[in-house]
């Protein structure tokens, strides 16, 4: 029987329309690497319970399964199942053979044995992409029989897990949450993969509570999850906790939402619950501006009238109100009715400075208004 094949499949850029600095940082640790470096091994039934390495944290929550009680579920569902000795044979065969080698993804290759006895699984598995252009899988993808009763608990969560996974991959978070939200850490193979994944699809939808608390139980194996795991949940982690709501770094976030639901060509009541969400929290954010603008330029004006020093005019004619005696200080003009006239050097030079930096016009009403001084007439 020919085994399906297991590969690492390339962390297909979910995060790439993220702030440029993290987008980096996730998009260089959580590729899938098959290099033992970037991987810690799962960890033993007998790792000690911790958070992240202080004396007083709180025991885990969950725990990762050894690769013994992984084989141990795989063989006590093929015995549920009523499998014939052949293709339990064939199953654990692909299961030693790469249950235990670090280039293969574990959740990877348990879906590849649970294929390998139940050919109902290899649709889903020939959904995903693997080349440009392919139609991404969809939620729709999900075979019917998964849901139904009689499917044993174990494959179902099996294949719900690793569709999910590939959901998230390929950027659909509702479809990948959708599928991962049902799942029980302490009862799936890839516990560390279900708590990551699911807090990438609330990290994407703004789910900011949802997802700190996914990512604080994730970080409580920190020293025994992948490197990659470890250090995007730091990230992301940090990065929701200062997100603030209806902030531009908010609204900036679902706008980029809704460019990738149009992208995917989901023109539907979401999307158009979150575009109206868009210009809601706009038009607050525009509301506030302009209020506070209003408050710092309406705060200089003097009391019981007058300017108020926002620049406008007032609105009726009355006396304005102020403070000052409105006295001025008399100045020594000279003698003689000549006191507005220029030498002819000087009235040359203002005109031709007139005429280099304002309109022809102004020169001329400057030319009359001198002409009418050397006659003796009074300025208008």
């Amino acid at each position: 029987m020919n085994h399906v094949t297991t590969t690492a499949v390339p962390f297909r850029g979910c995060f790439r329309q993220w702030p440029v600095a993290l987008m980096q940082a996730v998009m260089a640790l959580v590729m899938p690497a098959a290099a033992a470096a970037d991987l810690t091994p799962h960890a033993l039934a007998t790792a000690p319970d911790g958070g992240e390495g202080s004396e007083l944290a709180k025991p885990a929550s969950w725990r990762i399964p050894t690769h013994d009680e992984v084989e141990q579920a795989i063989v006590a569902w093929m015995e549920r199942a009523g499998l014939p000795p052949d293709k339990r044979a064939a199953a654990l065969a692909l299961w030693g053979e790469r249950g235990t080698d670090p280039a293969f993804d574990r959740l990877d290759v348990v879906m590849a044995t649970v294929a390998e006895v139940d050919p109902r699984c290899l649709p889903v598995l020939a959904v995903v992409p693997a080349t440009p252009g392919v139609p991404p899988v969809t939620a729709a993808a999900l075979p019917g029989w998964v849901g139904e009763e009689g499917t044993d608990d174990f494959e179902r969560d099996v294949v719900r897990l690793w569709l999910g996974r590939e959901l998230v991959r390929q950027e659909r978070f509702d479809d990948g949450l959708s599928l991962l939200a049902g799942l029980d850490p302490a009862q799936v193979v890839d516990p560390a993969s279900l708590l990551f994944h699911s807090a990438a699809c609330q990290h994407w939808l703004l789910r900011t509570d949802d997802c700190i608390t996914t990512l604080e139980r994730l970080l409580e194996r920190a020293a025994e999850i992948p490197v990659r795991y470890e250090r995007v949940a730091r990230l992301l982690r940090a990065d929701m906790t200062g997100l603030e709501d209806e902030s531009l770094d908010h609204i900036a976030r679902r706008m980029r939402d809704i460019t990738r639901r149009l992208g995917q060509g989901r023109a539907g009541p979401v999307t158009r619950q979150v575009q109206d969400g868009v210009i809601e929290s706009l038009d607050k954010l525009i509301a506030a501006i302009e209020e506070k603008q209003n408050q710092q330029s309406g705060g200089g004006g003097a009391p019981g009238g007058g300017n108020s020093g926002n620049g406008k005019p007032m609105d009726d004619s009355r006396i304005a109100g102020g403070q000052g005696a409105g006295e001025v200080t008399r100045r020594d003009l000279g003698a003689g009715e000549g006191w507005g006239n220029l030498p002819p050097h000087e009235r040359e030079q203002a005109l031709q400075q007139i005429g280099r930096e304002f309109p022809a016009h102004y020169r001329e009403a400057i030319e009359q208004y001198f002409k009418r001084l050397a006659a003796g007439e009074s300025s208008p």
